[in-house]
């Protein structure tokens, strides 16, 4: 499947009229991203900072790279540079994603998010099935959690 055009109308309006007024209500600078990468090769690097005990570090700088500095999170090099930024062996990062040693991984998480009926994100998923997708209140989480 193609990417979006990140100039185009669908992108330019959904920043416009949902991401950036949350943003600003949540008192965070976020920005259009210039590019649509493919992230499979992010989530593979994820998974692969999950196992060094990182996840939550590396997930930050991911969308850091992403929504702050626009930067492509489908290229090797930027996730590499972001393992190396955390102190992280980036040529260990780059050899496993050369090598797909987290792709079989990814595929299962995505095997598993159509099954349940995933199609955008987020996605709050309760026992088993989407509950409600997009951006949420937290009036609605809370909601979606009792």
């Amino acid at each position: 499947m193609p990417t979006l055009d990140p100039d185009g109308d669908y992108l330019v309006s959904a920043w416009q009229n949902h991401v950036y007024p949350l943003a600003a209500r949540m008192n965070m600078t976020l920005k259009r991203p210039p590019v649509q990468p493919r992230s499979r090769l992010a989530h593979e690097a994820a998974k692969w900072a999950d196992k060094h005990g990182r996840f939550e570090e590396y997930n930050i700088a991911l969308f850091r790279a992403f929504f702050v500095h626009g930067k492509d999170i489908g290229d090797i090099e930027i996730l590499k540079g972001l393992a190396s930024d955390l102190k992280l062996d980036g040529n260990s990062l780059h050899i496993a994603l050369k090598n797909g040693d987290y792709t079989a991984m990814v595929l299962a998480d995505e095997d598993e998010a159509r099954q349940v009926g995933v199609r955008a994100v987020p996605a709050f998923v309760v026992n088993g099935k989407v509950q409600a997708a997009g951006v949420q209140s937290a009036r609605r989480l809370r909601e979606l959690l009792s």
